[in-house]
């Protein structure tokens, strides 16, 4: 399965402005300092976000990216999709074009395989990352939250 970078990124990305809150703007620069992304990068992924209506962009002092719509409808399988990332395993990249034009013995349950991996990923909201991440610390082990976050 070919799942770069670019994806794993850009959802990392979001859970970061997500948990914070999502409507007030946050750096690309601070998302890059927290989560030891290229700035440049994010800046390429958060035109893509914002193409697809994910993210809105807020210039002047204080500006940066909030949510556009609230993070229990936006799905980790949207925002892989709006940075042009495919879920594929198949080696035709679904084409069926695996053997001189036509499939390969096991095109169908690669196939199956990507169906199966898109729907789990459009069961998966941002809010339930940020709540998960919100109260697990980062082994696994529960944290007291004491701040309200905007998520709903």
């Amino acid at each position: 399965m070919r799942l770069t970078t670019k994806g794993r990124f850009a959802v990392t990305a979001m859970v970061d402005l997500a948990s914070r809150g999502g409507y007030a703007p946050v750096t690309l620069a601070g998302i890059s300092e927290r989560q030891r992304i290229s700035l440049s990068y994010l800046e390429q992924l958060f035109g893509k976000l914002r193409r697809a209506g994910i993210v809105e962009s807020v210039r002047g002092p204080g500006g940066g990216y909030c949510m556009a719509r609230p993070a229990a409808e936006v799905t980790v399988a949207e925002i892989i999709t709006a940075v042009d990332e495919a879920v594929e395993a198949t080696q035709c990249g679904g084409e069926g074009d695996c053997h001189d034009g036509k499939p390969c013995l096991t095109h169908d349950l690669w196939m199956g395989l990507n169906k199966t991996i898109y729907d789990y990923l459009g069961q998966v909201n941002l809010k339930q990352l940020v709540d998960k991440h919100l109260t697990e610390g980062a082994n696994g082990v529960p944290v007291t939250v004491t701040r309200k976050t905007a998520l709903a």
